[in-house]
């Protein structure tokens, strides 16, 4: 087994689509507030994240080497950012994205309609709580900030495990906390907001930022790469900086407004009135983020 050392790019300024994925940075995926902010979200922090992606997309090409791969689950795909990406990074591919929420695989199914891969992008709504689809063999599963939802994530990895090929591959993307933005006091709001968003995904998702690896062990997998990844975007910074700031804070408060003090709360409101544009001015404005990643084999 080798580990890949931690990584740490510094990205400055950075355009363009690339992708993310589901399972929400928050700690309930789709029981608070609305789907289509939510979905809003997620392709934002694809758009503005893009690079981080494009490097995941790198190591697990890496890892596939010159096995092929011609089926690709998505996981928990939310509004379908890696199956897009994946499906360009390995023409041959056609992927299957599974997802509890029919209006996220229709905004999914939407957008591969754009990029012109909807014949090759194929969705199925499936709470995977529940039990585990008849997938067929995949080459290739992807799970990005997906499992740490699962009520059983360990039945889950078994699942998967048993889903893809013998050496076929699983990449499991997970992050840590929802990214920060502001300086200042500004900033010291939003750390007192991660605190508060911290004791409530440790009551409610006690897998958020788990070591997936000796669970990955423990189902079978070996472990190829592990990956952390500290995002630090600094001016000039991407267009849509702003607005997933403000969708970010916005999808926070529904989950912190209980545990802020009345004074926090009130502030918290007045920085999100000000809107994107009022976000994207405040001085100090930067984007930093924390993901992890491993490559798994199975053998």
């Amino acid at each position: 087994m080798s580990h890949d050392d931690h990584h740490t790019p510094h990205h400055g300024h950075q355009h363009g689509h690339g992708s993310h994925d589901h399972g929400s940075h928050d700690f309930d995926g789709h029981d608070h507030g609305n789907e289509a902010a939510l979905a809003d979200m997620l392709d934002l922090d694809a758009e503005v994240l893009h690079e981080y992606l494009a490097e995941v997309t790198d190591l697990i090409h890496q890892h596939a080497g010159n096995g092929p791969v011609r089926r690709i689950l998505d996981m928990g795909a939310g509004t379908g950012n890696g199956a897009l990406v994946l499906t360009r990074r390995f023409p041959e591919a056609e992927a299957t994205a599974v997802d509890a929420s029919a209006f996220m695989l229709a905004h999914l199914q939407d957008k591969a309609r754009a990029g012109g891969v909807a014949d090759r992008i194929h969705t199925l709504q499936a709470d995977l709580d529940s039990g585990w689809p008849d997938l067929g063999a995949v080459d290739l599963a992807w799970a990005s900030n997906s499992l740490h939802h699962m009520a059983d994530p360990v039945r889950v990895l078994n699942d998967l495990f048993g889903t893809i090929r013998p050496g076929g591959l699983l990449a499991l993307a997970e992050l840590n906390s929802m990214p920060r933005f502001l300086s200042g006091e500004s900033g010291e709001l939003e750390e007192r907001c991660h605190t508060a968003l911290a004791a409530e995904t440790a009551e409610h998702v006690p897998h958020l930022g788990a070591d997936w690896a000796p669970m990955l062990t423990k189902a079978g997998f070996d472990i190829e790469a592990e990956r952390h990844f500290d995002i630090s975007l600094t001016p000039p910074l991407p267009p849509a900086v702003g607005r997933y700031a403000h969708a970010t804070l916005e999808r926070m408060r529904s989950g912190v407004a209980e545990r802020l003090s009345p004074a926090d709360l009130t502030a918290l409101d007045t920085l999100l009135a000000e809107g994107p544009d009022g976000i994207a001015a405040l001085p100090g404005l930067t984007v930093r983020a924390e993901r992890s990643i491993w490559i798994a084999r199975r053998p």
